[in-house]
């Protein structure tokens, strides 16, 4: 479908309907993406307060078949919120839909719109003795609205879910500017086809969320964090099955990290706290919630012990405050950010079976040393299955230096991800950079079933082209 730009005209036009402060200044940041890999073009960024503006510019987008890129924080790390080329879109920033509309705390309900910044959720849940329980590192810059675009998943999917499972209903406007109202409070509603669970995850290529009713969940009246060091990845699965059994659903986060990203940290974030002198080569970060009557101290050594005597763990930290609980976490939410000081070769998103987890590290590793000398750190959410495994030059090397090499690297991971039936992009989407690979692993039916809605939804194509579908 051929799409026209952004231009005077269309501006000219807008302005006819829309107050003077929904037009923005087209700073470099509506263009850019975290990770540097890209630069989107510029394009007629539209920061509307209201829902009706949000309608009225997709309308005229849809009348004059202009591209719109919905933009939220800006934090997503696939391009989904670029546009690298084709005419020059709307940039459709929710930053100033930011509004918390309503709170139900008896019905553990909140009502917030797309701009809201997470932690900010999370603050409007704490408020009424709540826990809005998404929480990733990026928390602090990314909106409502990107992470259920995205469904993104973070530190606490192990107990909680992701964004998707944190959903009761949306308000979205379609591609012809309708307005779906669909922020029901409902658990239970089988009146037809699962619109929301459709537009979690999309990527703002069939509707762009506007608001959302989101869960909230009882505040654990007791909270503990621990790490614990280890020898291997598959310990750390024995101990979080032994931490299941001894815990239950207690357990919130399981995060193992390696002796690479410590390093990475220790070099690129000094004044990082780390709490192991002597860095271990795999450690796991360990988050439980349990009720009054319990201590998470106690919990944390009766398991402390029982995996000691397994031979499971040989060393560990149960932290003693709030303060020093932080600390913990420093470590971990620092990480993506030494990570991205170092510039890896090539980073990888991705989830597999938890059993095979162990064999999956050793196998990559292997595949890596068949393409070069590289350094690699592999951390995640391994409570999950999801895996951000990473690949780094040598000391004295840049990633231009492997730039030849990235695809290389790129398929030998996700080969192996293909060949252990996980996924190639466990909660960061496709985005643009990723649609190749959606195509090379993607199954023909499910693509052909995507095709199709997103004809059916968006016949002109006009959002979010060249997100998530090759169209």
């Amino acid at each position: 479908m051929t799409l026209n730009p952004a231009d005077s005209a269309f501006a000219a036009d807008l302005q006819t309907r829309l107050s003077q402060d929904v037009f923005r200044k087209a700073d470099a940041r509506y263009f850019e993406e975290p990770h540097g890999r890209v630069e989107g073009q510029a394009g007629l960024v539209l920061a509307p307060r209201t829902v009706d503006q949000v309608a009225t510019i997709v309308s005229a987008a849809a009348h004059a078949r202009v591209p719109v890129i919905p933009y939220g924080g800006g934090t997503g790390l696939v391009g989904g919120q670029v546009s690298l080329d084709g005419p020059v879109p709307v940039i459709l920033s929710l930053e100033r839909l930011n509004r918390v509309r309503a709170v139900y705390p008896s019905e553990n309900v909140l009502i917030v719109e797309a701009g809201v910044i997470l932690a900010d959720v999370q603050a409007a849940a704490e408020k009424v003795d709540r826990l809005f329980p998404l929480s990733l590192a990026a928390e602090g810059t990314a909106r409502i609205g990107g992470n259920l675009a995205t469904n993104a998943g973070g530190v606490n999917v192990l107990r909680y879910g992701n964004a998707r499972d944190l959903c009761l209903g949306l308000e979205a406007v379609l591609p012809d500017g309708s307005v779906w109202n669909g922020l029901s409070r409902l658990r239970k509603d089988n009146t037809g086809y699962d619109l929301r669970n459709l537009l979690i995850g999309s990527e703002g290529t069939l509707g762009i969320i506007t608001a959302a009713a989101l869960k909230m969940s009882p505040r654990p009246a007791q909270q503990g964090t621990a790490l614990m060091v280890l020898s291997s990845p598959q310990a750390a699965l024995d101990l979080l099955s032994l931490a299941r059994d001894q815990i239950g659903e207690g357990i919130s986060a399981f995060e193992l990290m390696n002796r690479q990203g410590l390093e990475f940290l220790a070099e690129t974030l000094p004044h990082v706290r780390q709490p192991f002198e002597d860095k271990p080569e795999w450690c796991v970060l360990i988050e439980i919630g349990v009720v009054q009557a319990l201590d998470p101290i106690k919990v944390f050594e009766t398991l402390f012990e029982a995996a000691a005597e397994a031979g499971l763990v040989m060393d560990g930290l149960i932290a003693q405050s709030k303060g020093q609980s932080d600390e913990f976490w420093s470590v971990r939410e620092n990480m993506p950010e030494a990570n991205r000081r170092m510039a890896a070769v090539s980073s990888h998103d991705i989830s597999i079976p938890i059993s095979v987890i162990p064999d999956f590290i050793a196998a990559a590793r292997d595949r890596i040393a068949t393409i070069g000398e590289f350094r690699t750190n592999c951390f995640g959410h391994v409570g999950d299955g999801n895996l951000h495994f990473n690949v780094f030059p040598m000391p004295g090397k840049t990633r231009a230096d492997h730039a030849d090499q990235r695809s290389d690297i790129k398929y030998a991971i996700h080969d192996l991800v293909h060949e252990m039936h996980g996924s190639i992009s466990a909660e960061h989407g496709i985005g643009r950079l990723k649609v190749d690979d959606l195509e090379r692993y993607g199954d023909p039916v499910k693509l052909a079933a995507m095709r199709a809605i997103k004809a059916a939804l968006d016949p002109l194509g006009i959002l979010n082209p060249g997100a998530v579908l090759r169209c």
